[in-house]
């Protein structure tokens, strides 16, 4: 009787089960390695969004503060213009390229005509350049979105189909030790951990990138807005 106790001692020591991190997948589920490195893969492009993202507005704030610092300067618009033209840096220079094409196009005709509805129609142009330039910020977000609400469910759906994997091994072996149904809880836990991972940080980068996006939008605009009052007041001089 003792005998056989020793034995099943020594059969239950010598399995030995890998709880490091490559250990748990390596022998986790055919599905739970699916969901782990599904989000494994949406964690690491979740990151490279965020570091573009960021890097992105702050070089085109200051940019846009190069711009700002050259357009109040005192100089010929024409002149800025003229420099800027073919390849405007960032969506500021952008807008003010817009609006001069307008302008240039709508005044080339000679005899220093202004046609009736030119305000209206440069207002409609810095609009459009404007939706058009934060359309191209605001790419990517909607998948930092879709990680930080959909990932921990991801990563339960991967615990749940873990565990009920699992408890069907511990059935079959009639065998309920602790030893026998940690690893197994372990691997499946791995999956809501790693949905917790990619999830957190896509919230709290989207939240703050959103923020900051609105923020500069708001800049575009009153730079629009003070660019278009500047415009009007040249037009009314001419006419």
């Amino acid at each position: 009787m003792e005998q056989d106790s020793v034995n099943a001692l020594v059969l239950e020591g010598s399995t030995f089960h890998d709880m490091s991190i490559t250990g748990l997948f390596l022998e986790a589920d055919v599905v739970v390695k699916v969901v782990i490195v599904m989000l494994a893969l949406a964690s690491f492009w979740t990151w490279a969004i965020i570091f573009d993202k960021l890097l992105r507005l702050r070089r085109l704030r200051n940019l846009a503060d190069d711009f700002e610092e050259a357009f109040w300067s005192g100089g010929s618009l024409d002149d800025l213009y003229d420099r800027i033209d073919k390849r405007p840096a960032d969506p500021m220079s952008a807008l003010f390229v817009s609006a001069m094409r307008e302008l240039r196009r709508a005044t080339a005709t000679g005899a220093g005509k202004i046609r009736l509805g030119l305000q209206g129609r440069i207002e409609r142009v810095m609009d459009i350049a404007l939706g058009r330039e934060m359309e191209r910020l605001e790419r990517q977000m909607i998948f930092l979105a879709s990680v930080g609400s959909s990932a921990p469910f991801v990563g339960l759906f991967g615990t749940v189909w873990g565990i009920m994997n699992a408890f069907t091994s511990i059935a079959a072996s009639k065998n309920t030790t602790l030893a026998v149904v940690a690893p197994g809880i372990a691997e499946a836990l791995f999956a809501t951990a790693l949905g917790l991972v990619a999830a957190i940080p896509a919230v709290i980068a989207y939240n703050k990138i959103s923020s900051d996006l609105g923020r500069y939008a708001g800049r575009l605009e009153a730079f629009a807005g003070e660019f278009s009052a500047i415009l009007s007041r040249q037009l009314e001089d001419r006419d």
